[in-house]
């Protein structure tokens, strides 16, 4: 007999036409394995094609192209978001919606006043005190689907319009390959574009022709890949009691040959080493490799890995757990192996699933298929820790339970796109279905537009930069970068709870002070003139034309054209 598997999958508790759905979706990736997969050389007719040189067109482009790395981590199933990232001035409607499920706070790692991750996410508390995390809450889109099938489709195509089995056949980064290698069939670059790991209904890297990653089925033919330079074991004893093992044999061998990315992937495993002990699991295993070929120059830009388990319908608490355990510590060590290498600044990582999980647990210890959720990020390139945007409201759900989004997804693709990956801003839109480009604040910058979002970093926020008088950004002078070291400024609360700013200056300049809310709505003049050297004290509310409602703000200094930012609390 020749070797098989058992590929049964875990049956787990049903709701209304979930079991139908994922025999459906099985189905289709069934009838997408019958075709050859993924990228790399090809036989057409009696002529073979293998990866070449680029054309000058792709050369042309690959000159602009950056360093950056982005690693696309989907997490299958439905990850819920209140197991994430836990919203601490809404914990009590949190706790009630889920009196069995619920996270107790002795269970909460706080990250800052506002938002905490669950204990068992604690590996990545070390990241967020380097600036290497950032989470964006209630990421979705109008009229979310909470179908598996659907829902994983529109986060691959961006295609909201996709409903079953009709949607664009089309991912976001399979059209941004394909206007990056027009030819690419006849001139595929020397790298392999992407490289995925698991081939499970995803059409990310899908262009009209041809998908563009090279696809291995699950993490042990890549690490065979990796470590042989073959597709597949030809060993021939594993052929001997097989009724087709000749034509068997014989397939794999041209497999092997067609495919000739597997060639230089073992290459830059060679080149590559891991410095860092992995745990042995699935996705820590995905990520090791990873970091070997990245540390071994494979050159490829963009991979995408999984980690599923997160329908979860029943028993929420220790899968998620499990889960997210997995899921914190690979990363923690991912980036800690590739700071090695000084590689970390380079690799950018994000999360993405389906659809989030409802407010209010179920009558089996879980949750159901809900809407928005958070995206997590990665990496040494986000220039600080950050909760980025609105998280939604627990006391005004749909009438299913359902958290409403506050982030678009496209957006963030687009920010990634444009200010991560540096492709022009009008090819992502194109790429993004003609999506205008409203960019967020993830803390790095390749176009030069300036950010609407606020990102909050240790209490230190970033706000928006100040306009022209045409509402053009200005475009900053060079200043001398210790000119930031030797301005000294911090909020403080007197006796009287009036917030001040304390200010030190080395040096005479002219300081303006702009006040702004969480919204990053300016809400007027703090301070605006020649401040000599030495120390001042401005209380903000004496300074302040307008009455202030309590809460939460935002003051940026301005000296020159050096700009630093605060929170600051008005009681």
């Amino acid at each position: 007999m020749c070797d098989t598997h058992d590929n049964t999958p875990y049956k787990g508790l049903q709701h209304e036409g979930h079991d139908l759905e994922h025999k459906t979706w099985s189905r289709r990736s069934f009838l997408q394995a019958l075709g050859i997969a993924g990228s790399g050389s090809m036989m057409l007719g009696s002529n073979m094609l293998t990866a070449s040189a680029p054309s000058p067109l792709t050369q042309a482009i690959a000159q602009a192209e950056t360093d950056k790395i982005l690693i696309l981590i989907r997490l299958s199933g439905g990850n819920d978001g209140l197991s994430t990232v836990l919203p601490i001035e809404q914990y009590d409607a949190y706790a009630n919606a889920r009196p069995n499920i619920y996270i107790p706070e002795s269970k909460i790692l706080k990250l800052t006043d506002e938002f905490g991750v669950p204990t068992y996410m604690k590996s990545l508390e070390p990241m967020w005190g380097e600036g290497q995390f950032k989470a964006v809450h209630g990421v979705g889109y109008e009229s979310q689907s909470l179908s598996h099938f659907t829902g994983s489709d529109i986060f691959a195509n961006t295609d909201l319009t996709s409903t079953g089995f009709s949607g664009l056949n089309t991912g976001w980064m399979g059209r941004h390959f394909e206007n990056i290698y027009p030819d690419y069939l006849m001139s595929p670059p020397v790298a392999p574009a992407a490289v995925q790991i698991g081939n499970f209904g995803s059409l990310v890297f899908q262009g009209e022709e041809t998908n563009y990653a090279f696809v291995a089925s699950n993490i042990d033919q890549l690490e065979e890949i990796a470590e042989t330079g073959l597709q597949y074991n030809l060993d021939p004893s594993l052929f001997d009691d097989c009724m087709y093992g000749d034509q068997l044999e014989f397939l794999r061998g041209v497999a092997n040959v067609t495919y000739e990315y597997s060639g230089k992937i073992h290459e830059a495993y060679e080149r590559g080493q891991n410095q860092v002990e992995y745990q042995d699991n699935y996705f820590a295993r995905q990520l090791a490799l990873l970091a070997r070929l990245i540390k071994g120059n494979l050159g490829t830009k963009v991979y995408m890995i999984t980690l599923g388990g997160f329908d979860t319908h029943g028993n929420q608490p220790l899968a998620h757990e499990r889960l997210m355990s997995y899921l914190s510590i690979a990363i923690d060590n991912f980036y800690d192996d590739l700071a090695f290498t000084q590689q970390d600044d380079k690799v950018l990582s994000m999360t993405f699933s389906e659809f989030g999980r409802r407010i209010f647990e179920n009558g089996s210890n879980g949750t159901d298929h809900g809407k928005a959720a958070p995206t997590l990020f990665f990496g040494s390139g986000l220039n600080g820790s950050a909760f980025v945007g609105e998280h939604p409201t627990l006391d005004d759900p749909d009438g299913r339970g359902n958290l409403e989004y506050t982030m678009d997804f496209r957006d963030l693709y687009a920010t990634v796109m444009a200010e991560w990956l540096c492709i022009p801003v009008p090819l992502v839109e194109e790429h993004l279905l003609d999506h205008p480009y409203a960019p967020v604040n993830l803390g790095f910058n390749c176009s030069g537009v300036d950010f609407p979002e606020i990102a909050y970093s240790d209490g230190e926020p970033t706000i928006p930069t100040a306009e022209g008088e045409n509402g053009e950004p200005e475009n900053p002078t060079p200043y001398d970068p210790s000119l930031l070291e030797t301005i000294v400024h911090k909020p403080f609360y007197p006796t009287n709870n009036a917030p001040h700013i304390y200010l030190e200056m080395p040096f005479s300049a002219h300081v303006d002070i702009q006040l702004y809310n969480i919204l990053g709505q300016n809400m007027g003049t703090v301070f605006n003139e020649m401040v000599f050297e030495g120390s001042r004290e401005i209380n903000i509310r004496e300074n302040m034309v307008e009455q202030l409602a309590t809460g939460k703000y935002i003051y940026r200094i301005q000296v020159q054209n050096h700009k630093m930012s605060k929170s600051v609390m008005v009681a």
